[in-house]
């Protein structure tokens, strides 16, 4: 998500970069690009992740860090209607300052304990605030040197260690390849049965991924996050001063020009005018969506893996015909692929919109969960 927020240099220039990242590929070459060979089969086969949501707030911006009121975040309830709901997993968003002492990662054993008994398997991402990685690795390896070993209690088919949300690392994916390489290793040495989620650096976007070089260990996904286009899905919230209540007014797919020039000159001012005038003309369709995500899927199947959607959403404040548009609309090429994916967020305006901390037994969007292609019966 940080990445949907954080583009102000690559959102000046993005209708370049769409064209050379996203470009269409005609369907008959991405059906010669994507075939098979097979997945692995192996007894090191990575869990299967299907459909998941994003816990954003929990142990990432808890209202308290009192042990107790960690632990009691979200009601049981509430995790059994995510489980009723279709969904499978969660990927659970850890600052490790909430976790840094023994007190803390003993609740959040405890809550991840909790999501188990549900029947939800439970991706463990960290979310740090204010790293600077690419000077200063020691963060990140002292976190995983002493949570690894204490999820080892922890079932290991439903227990997922991912090595960090949205690397970034300008310019130097080698680095980061090096860094997750230390970080796989760290965990394993605790964790030698679970599944571990690896990314790309560069916000752990599809163009992180490509320039990424699988590892040996068969037992991971490799995830990327997609908020594409972020005119749309965040309404340009990287860039201040625009007029939102315009930017919520885009269509998806944006098929009519025309019509969404329309949309354009009711913008207040020339600034939003020429983002939403880009975006119009840029023709962000389904197909768009899924020639991106395809460049992923050949990825994978070129290296033998499985993939991971760890993050997508739009904001709520998106109109809801192209905000369920979109959201249908990545789901479905997802799966077409075989991806497995995770909406953010449960307590985020970009999925649910459940604002924190949530009550009690919280009611699921619907209209949500059937873009989802789930549903919730009471």
């Amino acid at each position: 998500m940080r990445r949907a927020l954080a583009v102000l240099l690559a959102a000046w220039l993005w209708p370049v970069a769409a064209m050379t990242e996203g470009a269409v590929v005609p369907s008959a070459a991405r059906t010669m690009e994507t075939a098979p060979p097979p997945l692995p089969t192996t007894s090191q086969i990575p869990l299967r992740l299907s459909r998941g949501v994003n816990l954003t707030h929990w142990f990432r911006f808890p209202p308290s860090r009192d042990p107790a009121a960690l632990v009691a975040y979200l009601g049981d309830g509430a995790l059994a209607d995510v489980r009723a709901a279709g969904f499978d997993f969660v990927r659970l968003a850890v600052d490790p300052a909430v976790v840094g002492d023994t007190s803390g990662r003993a609740a959040l054993l405890r809550a991840i304990h909790r999501i188990q008994r549900q029947g939800l398997a439970v991706v463990v991402a960290p979310h740090p605030q204010g790293w600077h990685l690419e000077a200063d690795a020691a963060p990140i390896l002292a976190f995983w040197q002493a949570l690894a070993p204490a999820l080892r209690p922890l079932d290991p088919l439903r227990t997922v260690p991912e090595v960090l949300n949205e690397p970034v690392f300008p310019g130097d994916p080698a680095a980061w390849a090096a860094l997750q390489h230390r970080l796989l290793l760290i965990i394993r040495r605790a964790l030698p049965d679970p599944t571990v989620v690896l990314t790309g650096a560069d916000w752990g976007s599809i163009g992180g991924l490509l320039a990424l070089a699988p590892e040996a260990d068969r037992n991971v996904l490799y995830s990327f996050h997609l908020y594409d286009p972020p005119e749309l899905t965040s309404l340009a919230a990287w860039r201040p001063g625009l007029d939102r209540t315009a930017l919520a007014r885009l269509p998806f797919p944006a098929c009519d020009a025309a019509a969404c020039d329309a949309t354009t000159a009711r913008a207040a001012d020339t600034a939003t005018r020429d983002v939403m005038r880009a975006y119009c003309h840029y023709g962000w369709t389904a197909a768009r969506l899924e020639a991106r995500i395809g460049r992923a899927t050949a990825w994978a199947r070129r290296h033998g893996v499985r993939l991971l959607a760890g993050e997508f959403g739009a904001s709520a404040a998106l109109n809801a015909p192209a905000r369920l548009t979109w959201l249908k609309t990545v789901r479905q090429a997802l799966e077409t692929d075989g991806i497995g994916w995770a909406l953010w967020g449960y307590d985020d305006s970009m999925g649910f919109a459940i604002t924190p901390p949530p009550r009690l037994r919280p009611v699921l969007d619907r209209p949500v969960l059937a873009a989802l292609g789930l549903s919730l019966r009471m």
